[in-house]
């Protein structure tokens, strides 16, 4: 089992230890906080993209195509009725000249990302006093 330390800091700021790292954490000015660093459910967002783009990245890099112009952008769909996201597009921009035999096999890779995959099979939340 791996332990994350979760502390709680002035005003909305929250950190997270782990693995020798420090994630710092802040609420938006409308919600209290200083806009100091993101918000939590913003690190959440950051998450899925950035994971999408890890596995391109290494996809690429196994076959020796270069990642210079390849972006990938989210977008976030929202509910109006449940306040809530919907549904997570994320585009990949390949160049012009991308191999286009591989442009169904780099998406197949981005929809390998770990965390996509743990929010399609959620986790158990408990939640303990000590």
């Amino acid at each position: 089992m791996k332990e994350m330390k979760i502390v709680l800091g002035e005003n909305k700021k929250v950190e997270a230890h782990y693995k020798g790292f420090t994630i710092y954490t802040d609420q938006p000015e409308k919600a209290g906080g200083d806009a100091g660093a993101p918000a939590p459910f913003d690190l959440f967002l950051a998450s899925i993209g950035t994971c999408a783009g890890f596995y391109v990245q290494a996809f690429c890099n196994q076959r020796g195509i270069s990642t210079d112009q390849i972006e990938l952008v989210q977008k976030m769909h929202h509910d109006r009725d449940t306040k809530m996201i919907s549904k997570i597009e994320i585009d990949i921009l390949l160049p012009s000249d991308f191999p286009p035999q591989y442009k169904d096999s780099v998406v197949r890779a981005a929809e390998s990302c770990s965390v996509k995959k743990h929010i399609a099979n959620s986790p158990e939340f408990v939640l303990n006093i000590k």
